[in-house]
């Protein structure tokens, strides 16, 4: 697998997603400036957490312009693998990759800690070495989490089962004290209508070693490579 990590002013979580992409997923990383224009052809593009331009404005709201975007909405119209964690997520809805919008967390304060998600969906390029329903411990940081979509949009994304992960309790409820930030129905990961983009609030790439008190995020990875495989063994 060939990955672009997608580096901005503010990215601080860019050299953890290279370090689980290579380290841990064997992926072959390259990692792309924003002013960069050139992806060098990977297979998947990640644009991980951190504060893009300092969120100083709208989180993500600056990022959108980057020259970089240009390339990552071209590649994702190709049906590309697009990964947004964090203010990665929040880059692709302002660049209008993903829907919906990042509000302040409803207690107005900044979120460091390990939450629990339930994954709705394991028939995903994200998610297909998960079950549906298993419960996940994913650690979380940000202050904007608190997803949000008006009414008609937010049906749309339940009907469109674009929804693949709820925060919730370790017996798998998605109840309100379960869910961190006050998002919309629990909302923590959501996909493009065509599946191949996803945006996830909670950090993967933190939960993918032992060493790390939870490999509950490897399988997003593992279910990307062997995503992958699969496509190549289908041209063969």
């Amino acid at each position: 697998m060939k990955a672009a990590v997608v580096v901005f002013p503010g990215s601080n979580c860019d050299h953890d997603t290279q370090h689980v992409l290579e380290r841990v997923a064997g992926a072959e990383v390259r990692m792309v400036w924003h002013t960069e224009r050139d992806l060098a052809d990977p297979d998947l593009v990640v644009l991980p957490g951190g504060f893009s331009y300092g969120d100083y404005l709208r989180t993500g709201a600056l990022a959108r312009f980057s020259p970089v975007m240009e390339s990552i909405r071209s590649f994702a119209a190709r049906g590309g693998l697009v990964l947004g964690i964090c203010n990665g997520f929040q880059i692709l809805q302002e660049a209008g990759l993903l829907p919906g919008a990042m509000l302040r967390n409803r207690g107005l304060r900044f979120i460091c800690r390990h939450v629990h998600l339930r994954v709705e969906r394991a028939d995903t390029p994200f998610t297909s070495e998960y079950r549906a329903g298993q419960v996940l411990s994913l650690p979380i940081a940000h202050n904007e989490g608190n997803f949000y979509a008006a009414a008609e949009e937010l049906e749309d994304l339940e009907r469109n089962r674009q929804v693949i992960l709820r925060y919730s309790n370790a017996a798998g409820e998605a109840t309100d004290e379960a869910n961190p930030n006050g998002s919309l129905r629990n909302i923590a990961g959501v996909t493009n209508r065509a599946g191949n983009v996803l945006g996830m609030m909670p950090h993967p790439e933190r939960a993918s070693e032992a060493l790390l008190g939870s490999e509950d995020g490897f399988g997003l990875f593992a279910s990307l490579v062997a995503t992958l495989a699969r496509r190549v063994e289908a041209t063969r």
